[in-house]
């Protein structure tokens, strides 16, 4: 069992900053894949940004450039950095899992392809 807890939301003017975060406790953190995911009011939840266990990282082209994603093995955490915000920005950001290696990359962008997810982190851009 895995349990994540993301952390970092909030309100935020259009062209501002945001450093999401997502503990993870239960299971080995080091060895797997974690992703990150938004989905706004209407819409399917989409895939953000993703990075292995060997810091291999993979970004949405909606994203690329605006964030990074990064891990802290020993805190167990894994982070979102958004810049340059805009309102289309606007979501619930979910934190997931994939217990497994060596997954392909269009794996790695559904949401079928992690075992566990987060309550969700609320991220408002206002314009």
């Amino acid at each position: 069992q895995v349990q994540l807890v993301e952390s970092g939301g909030g309100l935020v003017q259009a062209g501002g900053s945001l450093r999401l975060s997502c503990a993870a406790s239960g299971r080995t953190f080091t060895t797997y894949y974690m992703g990150w995911f938004r989905q706004a009011p209407g819409k399917e939840r989409e895939f953000v940004a993703a990075i292995s266990w060997n810091d291999i990282t993979y970004h949405a082209d909606s994203v690329k450039g605006r964030s990074t994603i990064s891990r802290d093995n020993a805190k167990n955490t894994v982070y979102l950095q958004m810049n340059s915000l805009q309102p289309d920005d606007t979501a619930v950001y979910y934190c997931a899992v994939r217990l497994s290696r060596y997954t392909p990359g269009s794996t790695l962008r559904s949401v079928s392809g992690y075992n566990y997810w987060g309550q969700g982190t609320q991220v408002t851009v206002s314009s």
